[in-house]
């Protein structure tokens, strides 16, 4: 599997972080095609106390190529976009992953 990782970074006014979440990132990330599977995480801490993210949101696809025809289709162009200010005023970071998981 392979994902599109979104991680918010805390800020003054968290909700403004979730109004955006859910009005917009949300509603577009939905509407991607070839998306299996997505992951909402409310960071709580880090082992040494506060962490400095807030929310994480894992998208799920197939494989690589799948993440990337979902980023160039019109929806993955618009999520892109709404995502592209917060990136830069450094609130959020992306990443794409290989996963794999194993039961234990």
């Amino acid at each position: 599997m392979f994902k599109l990782v979104i991680m918010y970074r805390r800020v003054d006014v968290e909700g403004k972080i979730d109004e955006f979440f859910a009005q917009t990132n949300l509603p577009l990330a939905e509407q991607l095609p070839q998306l299996i599977r997505t992951e909402v995480s409310r960071v709580k801490g880090k082992p040494q106390g506060e962490s400095r993210f807030y929310l994480t949101y894992e998208l799920y696809f197939a494989s690589q190529k799948d993440c990337l025809i979902a980023l160039q289709s019109e929806t993955g162009q618009a999520l892109l976009a709404a995502l592209r200010p917060w990136e830069e005023a450094r609130i959020i970071s992306w990443f794409y992953a290989e996963t794999f998981a194993e039961d234990v």
